[in-house]
């Protein structure tokens, strides 16, 4: 039987967090090997090295990017339409950053000449760190509210402009998100590499670890103590039609706080966003591994933080917060939401099962002497 509209609204709320976590895990370590691509490798073998490390396996994982941005398509196309529309610029250079990866993937090697490796090694860097910095400046402006409200035929307007995005607190966001990433990117090299670039790696991974705690508790100071969250005055009928008039909304000090403080064990997530990065500098080199889970948790608990702070708001409006969308009012049909979970209930684990069989298959090092060795194979 269909479940309620209630319990369906909640189970993609779950299932999109998910999602938008998977590729901040899957693909996030990507992203930080290009980043520090320039910092951890000194010479073009070393370079190949890194880029081949994650060269078999960049693609799949932004499989995860695929289906985040399809199930709020399909799951909140309102959000979709406002977000996607009024950070239009934002968007293009995210897209126009990760086009850079598989042309410098695929070209990279192609002409032996330093110029032309240069290059391609500062485009796969861009690659890395603009897609880090943009999406965690988006979340940033997120927690703030975005300029937007709808006229009578629910058409949306966005009233800012691309620099009103690059606003103090949500530099810092996309600073939490670069550091992080390029701690998840240190520990997978710390499995896949050896020797004195391994030695790098792992001080990249410290310092990022370092850097990941610090400014991931200033950003949480900063919210409780100079951001405004957003509050819902009286109830939300959960089951009634998708409209985003039918609330009154605040903004108030400390909003932000509240789910923390009514549902206690959600602390779990700024902990886990904390000691996860904390366990990466005790495990370090000595349980690479666990180095690597221990960086996804703390990845995914800084995710889950912001999420659940917000909850149950989606994309809250700065310029008409009673016009913010919610996971209750801003949904497709009862009937969408149920056959979309019918299909992810079949496609998530047969994704799951071929992202575990990809990395098994291709375990194991990457070295500079099977570089050298298959050099027309490599990347």
């Amino acid at each position: 039987m269909m479940p309620d509209y209630e319990t369906l609204r909640l189970i993609w709320w779950g299932l999109i967090a998910l999602l938008l976590i998977g590729y901040a895990v899957m693909d996030g370590f990507d992203l930080g090997v290009g980043t520090l691509l320039p910092f951890v490798a000194r010479t073009d073998d070393e370079r190949r090295v890194l880029i081949n490390a994650i060269g078999p396996t960049w693609d799949g994982n932004q499989v995860w990017l695929i289906l985040g941005a399809g199930a709020i398509f399909a799951a909140w196309p309102a959000v979709y339409a406002a977000a996607f529309s009024g950070m239009y610029a934002a968007l293009l250079i995210v897209l126009f950053a990760l086009f850079l990866r598989p042309v410098g993937f695929d070209y990279r090697s192609k002409i032996d000449s330093p110029a032309w490796r240069a290059t391609w090694d500062y485009a796969l860097f861009l690659g890395g760190l603009v897609p880090a910095l943009v999406i965690g400046v988006a979340f940033g402006n997120f927690l703030q509210g975005v300029p937007f409200h709808f006229d009578e035929t629910l058409r949306s307007h966005y009233t800012g402009t691309l620099l009103d995005l690059l606003n103090p607190f949500a530099l810092l966001a996309g600073a939490v998100s670069v550091a992080m990433l390029c701690m998840h990117g240190a520990t997978f090299l710390l499995i896949k590499t050896t020797g004195s670039l391994q030695q790098r790696a792992w001080r990249a991974a410290r310092g990022a670890a370092l850097a990941t705690i610090m400014l991931f508790v200033l950003a949480g100071w900063w919210i409780a103590t100079g951001i405004e969250g957003y509050r819902i005055v009286g109830s939300v009928d959960p089951n009634a039609a998708s409209t985003p008039f039918g609330k009154e909304v605040v903004r108030e000090a400390g909003a932000w706080l509240a789910n923390f403080q009514i549902h206690p064990w959600m602390w779990l997530a700024p902990a886990l966003g904390i000691l996860g990065a904390w366990a990466v500098l005790l495990l370090g080199r000595r349980r690479p591994g666990w180095s690597w889970v221990a960086s996804a948790a703390s990845v995914g608990g800084i995710a889950a933080t912001a999420g659940l702070a917000m909850f149950p708001f989606v994309l809250p409006s700065s310029t008409h917060p009673s016009h913010s969308l919610l996971m209750w009012d801003a949904t497709s049909s009862q009937l969408t939401l149920w056959l979309m979970l019918i299909a992810a209930a079949v496609f998530i684990p047969l994704i799951l099962f071929y992202t575990s069989w990809v990395f098994r298959v291709l375990r194991g090092k990457v070295t500079v002497e099977q570089i050298r060795e298959n050099d027309h194979a490599a990347y």
